[in-house]
């Protein structure tokens, strides 16, 4: 089973900014892609952020409005979601998932189900 570890929440004042690393320890293979959702307060867990392995394609969510950047590092075999201005609406506990290769897949991949795999979640707490 392919194991991912989130981290780098925590609590920030709003117009902060975090670093949430993703990491996928003891895998050399590389799967799809690996993305981001977040669940906050009253709402359904909902897509952020994707990126491809082979490619390095990347799609956002809309809230984003240009505030996140999702990237990854072959070498550490880890996804990063980056966070600035961050705001009090952003905070929830935030998810990693990857999605093995398929056919027949479509761009972008912004359903949970496809998503294979999912960390336990960090959480992240953007105070006014």
């Amino acid at each position: 089973q392919v194991q991912l570890v989130e981290s780098g929440g925590g609590l920030v004042q709003a117009g902060d900014s975090l670093r949430l690393p993703c990491a996928h320890p003891g895998r050399t293979d590389r799967p799809y892609g690996t993305g981001w959702f977040r669940q906050v307060p009253g709402k359904e867990r909902e897509f952020v952020a994707t990126i491809t392995w082979i490619g390095g394609f990347t799609y956002y969510a809309d809230f984003v409005k240009g505030r996140f950047t999702i990237s990854k590092d072959n070498t550490k075999n880890t996804v990063y979601l980056q966070m600035d201005s961050l705001k009090p609406d952003d905070t929830g506990v935030y998810y990693c998932a990857t999605g093995l290769p398929r056919s027949g897949r479509s761009w972008p991949p912004r359903n949970r189900d496809e998503y294979d795999y999912w960390g336990q979640g960090t959480r992240v707490t953007a105070s006014s």
